[in-house]
């Protein structure tokens, strides 16, 4: 166990090191705010319209040159403080792999330069925004739509197509919100959200709501956003990273966002982003399912029991059930 000693001796370092330096491991390009400082949060008025976006993605069949993937992006409204739409989103079909890719990129009309690079990533990230830029349009003026996940695209998507969208969204008088489950953040060695959970408690109280600016993207690159960590329950457990418009009041919105947040079930996390996430998954179920649908077709095509079995059974699996 020399090897984990040693891992867990240099993580120990890591974690208990500190230090001031902010960083996002990803490689975005973020302009860190050369202090952080922490403001009490006062909870608003939730808006009267809230639309959600989650997507979700599962591999049907793997040949390891040829893969077939589904995804799908939920839409889910909430009116008044009753949800009146949940939509799980249609499936969407992806065959990756021998130069399949670009068929698909191009069917399903991702605006990326022709020689991108493809993955289920790509498809997934475009079917999300997809949904997001029909919610954008269907919300009220003086709504919120919520996405899972931070306001920066997929690097091959163009930043132009989200600014356009911020814009969008902005004429109409709707809020675009990114709220990030597990930010990458970090502050030194530490992940940074943690870090100001700890900090908040210690000078804020332990059921302090609390919001901090952390970094805005560069004026040059990219849609103009501005990226916050913020406690939005007190019966919260953890903060998280929201992504907001560059233009957009930061203690407005997150006053309102946080109206969202007091599901008893996972207090902190608006909860119709959970909706969302729940109806977005694609379960063992929705594989299996697109997979029976997808073994009768080829068997109709005229792929004889044996080709497919070969082509998609999975070895380890066995080797493993063994």
């Amino acid at each position: 166990m020399a090897d984990l000693d040693g891992a867990a001796r240099r993580l120990a370092e890591l974690l208990t090191a500190g230090g001031n330096g902010l960083l996002d491991p990803t490689g975005s390009d973020l302009v860190f705010e050369p202090t952080l400082e922490l403001r009490p949060l006062h909870r608003a008025a939730p808006p009267a319209d809230v639309w959600a976006v989650d997507g979700g993605q599962a591999l049907v069949a793997d040949a390891r040159c040829l893969q077939l993937y589904v995804t799908r992006a939920a839409t889910v409204r909430w009116r008044d403080g009753s949800c009146v739409l949940e939509d799980e989103g249609a499936l969407a079909a992806h065959l990756l792999g021998l130069g399949e890719g670009r068929a698909t990129l191009a069917s399903a009309g991702v605006p990326t330069a022709p020689d991108a690079a493809v993955d289920v990533n790509l498809l997934r990230d475009w079917g999300e925004w997809q949904a997001t830029s029909a919610a954008v349009d269907g919300c009220e003026p003086g709504g919120m739509v919520l996405v899972d996940g931070d306001l920066q695209p997929d690097w091959r998507i163009p930043s132009a197509w989200v600014s356009a969208l911020l814009a969008r969204a902005a004429s109409r008088g709707v809020l675009l919100a990114g709220v990030t489950k597990h930010s990458s953040l970090a502050r030194g060695g530490v992940p940074l959200v943690g870090a100001l959970e700890l900090q908040a408690e210690a000078s804020l109280g332990e059921r302090s709501l609390w919001w901090a600016k952390v970094a805005t993207t560069r004026p040059d690159v990219g849609p103009g956003l501005a990226v916050y960590v913020a406690r939005l329950d007190a019966d919260a457990r953890f903060a998280f990273r929201v992504d907001l418009a560059g233009d957009a009041d930061p203690a407005a919105a997150l006053g309102a966002l946080s109206a969202l947040c007091d599901d008893a079930a996972f207090p902190g996390y608006p909860y119709p982003l959970s909706v969302a996430d729940r109806l977005a998954a694609c379960p063992r179920w929705v594989r299996d399912e697109a997979w029976l649908y997808v073994d009768a077709a080829l068997a109709g095509a005229g792929v004889a029991a044996e080709v497919r079995d070969r082509a998609f059974t999975d070895r380890h699996r066995l080797m493993e059930r063994a």
